[in-house]
């Protein structure tokens, strides 16, 4: 691993409604323990632990910032590392607040960040930690790392990442095992995902990512100059709040609303695939949720 700091960005603020009545708005699908002792967040911030990570910024809202806050206390990472969104402004101005509060916090360091969801399963725990100990040097040299999934079948609830030619480092593009993007393309229907996967080009968008906070604020201050200005300006103005960092509603609330793959990741010049197979999913469905189970001999 490398001496830049690494921090991960936790997303934290779903509401998973398409498990409900399991997964619910006042106690999402992150909040529950589908298998053993831990919730999905806790399980997301532990398998970390085998990285030399900082303290991770966990980035919820108002309505779960006691849950967040004791699931932290119960494995040791409540560190003041809450960064209360007033209000849902979708993940490209959530990734920017945590880029600049990583900043704030590092005052003398341009750390790495690590975007994560915090409702995802993966089963691979080692092979995900050993690919994020992989991108970190390509991320350093100021590339915007996404992690694509492997597809295992014709998926049409993910968006998809087409890749292009492999990426080289020193002129050798054989060994490193990532790619530069093609394209990136929104959920499809049934007959063109299938064509997705016969060509072995196209991978399952994880929502997974790596860059440096400066690269990433660089790469939205280029594309959309109004979210950065607002997410600078709000992050300036917060203030610590017992375990949180609140962010000023009356600021926050004029932030144009953005998904970070519209808003950088389909523009940026800098963006390189990691193909990962983590026995991954995100949870997102009750089949999903029975993929994911153990079965018994009755099923």
């Amino acid at each position: 691993m490398s001496d830049v700091p690494l921090i991960a960005v936790v997303m934290a603020g779903g509401t998973g409604s398409r498990l409900w009545p399991l997964s619910r708005e006042l106690y999402p699908k992150q909040f529950l323990q589908f298998s053993g002792e831990n919730s999905l967040l806790q399980t997301t911030l532990l398998r970390l632990s085998a990285l030399a990570c900082k303290d991770p910024l966990v980035i919820t809202n108002e309505q779960h910032r006691f849950i967040v806050a004791e699931q932290l206390r119960q494995i040791d990472q409540l560190h003041d590392n809450i960064i209360l969104e007033p209000c849902g402004r979708n993940t490209a101005p959530a990734i920017a607040l945590a880029a600049f509060s990583a900043l704030k916090r590092n005052e003398q360091e341009d750390p790495l960040l690590l975007v994560l969801a915090a409702d995802h399963v993966i089963a691979k725990e080692n092979v995900f930690c050993n690919a994020i100990k992989k991108a970190v040097p390509i991320a350093e040299n100021g590339n915007i790392v996404t992690f694509g999934i492997i597809p295992e079948y014709a998926e049409t609830g993910y968006g998809y990442i087409e890749r292009g030619a492999l990426f080289s480092v020193n002129g050798n593009s054989t060994e490193t095992g990532f790619y530069h993007v093609k394209n990136f393309v929104e959920k499809p229907d049934r007959l063109t995902a299938e064509k997705y996967i016969s060509t072995g080009n196209y991978f399952w968008n994880s929502g997974m990512f790596m860059f440096k906070a400066s690269v990433y604020l660089n790469e939205l201050k280029k594309f959309r100059p109004d979210i950065y200005s607002v997410c600078e300006q709000v992050v300036s103005a917060s203030y610590r709040d017992l375990d949180f960092i609140r962010i000023p509603e009356a600021l926050f609330k004029d932030c144009p609303a953005e998904s970070i793959d519209f808003a950088v990741m389909e523009k940026t010049e800098h963006c390189i695939l990691c193909p990962i197979d983590i026995g991954w999913s995100d949870v997102g469905s009750w089949q999903s949720l029975w993929d994911i189970s153990e079965k018994t001999d009755e099923g």
